[in-house]
């Protein structure tokens, strides 16, 4: 999916590209693909870096054009975990600005691409634009960790009552959810701090304070995410020990019930064995044995109860 836009923040289509507009680019076709090469002069291992989920965020400039590859998160219900990262790359190349992912996300939504309405006052050229990603991205970083700590909160109610490993696993993927917001965020503060390296005599006062914070706002991100982990990590341990009691709970409550249930069963053995037990003539003797029966296993239950064994 390519839509080219006559400035940034996705205001008005254009069908072809001018100078100073913006290429947003999700989930290209080959077509798409050949496209950005031929008429765009975008490299083709740039393209296949961008388009790799496991890339490393990075700053590249270049004679012709110049690269930034950022992390994002996206939200992924059916992937097995429900959050994860993408690369995001922007690439400039004869005064136009091209972004690239390889996967539909909230940073730049592709059907309402006009995120930075009402705020394009602070979208004065490219630089602005690629902070301002970086400030959604880390919005959104800040977003997913509310629900994450959200959901957390739940699976912990959900363990504390378990004796399987189901909600475990469900911990599980929300500790991978946080490894994977922490690598992503610790590279991108790395890419943030070259880009002012890079470009601090030449950006303008505005865009100082834009980039100071987009730098604010990643690394707040990545410190919630550190102190969930770290949270999260000494949950596990906690919540394992939680179940394996759990597990010794009902273990214990089973012992303790065939314990009762055998009062009567061996009551009823020694009674039906075919040896005279003075008993065989009586018309209440059936009876007998069944009241007898009930009130030691009532007595078993009383004993159980107060050694808090049932």
């Amino acid at each position: 999916m390519l839509k080219i836009f006559k400035s940034f923040g996705g205001y008005v289509e254009t069908p072809k590209a001018a100078e100073g507009c913006w290429i947003n680019v999700v989930q290209p076709t080959p077509e798409e693909t050949d496209r950005l090469q031929t008429e765009f002069d975008v490299p083709a291992d740039i393209i296949q870096d961008i388009l790799d989920v496991d890339e490393r965020p990075r700053y590249e400039v270049d004679d012709d054009w110049s690269l930034i590859i950022l992390r994002i998160p996206v939200e992924s219900p059916n992937n097995g975990v429900p959050y994860y990262t993408v690369p995001l790359g922007i690439f400039r190349v004869s005064n136009i600005t091209i972004t690239i992912c390889s996967t539909i996300n909230e940073v730049l939504p592709f059907e309402k691409p006009a995120l930075f309405r009402g705020q394009n006052h602070l979208i004065h050229d490219e630089l602005s634009f690629t902070i301002k990603l970086f400030l959604k991205s880390g919005s959104i970083y800040l977003s997913y960790l509310k629900q994450i700590n959200q959901q957390t909160a739940r699976i912990e109610e959900e363990l504390e009552k378990s004796i399987r490993n189901k909600e475990l696993n469900k911990l599980l993927k929300m500790e991978k959810c946080l490894v994977f917001f922490i690598t992503s965020l610790k590279a991108n503060e790395i890419v943030l701090a070259k880009i002012r390296n890079a470009l601090k005599k030449t950006m303008t006062e505005l865009n100082e304070d834009l980039l100071e914070d987009a730098i604010i706002e990643n690394k707040q991100a990545l410190e919630m995410s550190q102190i969930y982990s770290d949270i999260q990590s000494g949950m596990m341990d906690a919540f394992a020990s939680v179940i394996s009691n759990n597990l010794n709970v009902v273990m214990k409550q089973l012992a303790s019930i065939s314990i009762i249930l055998m009062i009567p069963t061996l009551i009823a053995s020694l009674y039906g064995m075919n040896v005279p037990n003075n008993l065989e003539d009586k018309s209440w003797a059936f009876f007998a044995i069944v009241v007898f029966s009930g009130l030691m296993s009532v007595t078993g239950i009383i004993i159980f109860r107060k050694k808090d064994l049932f």
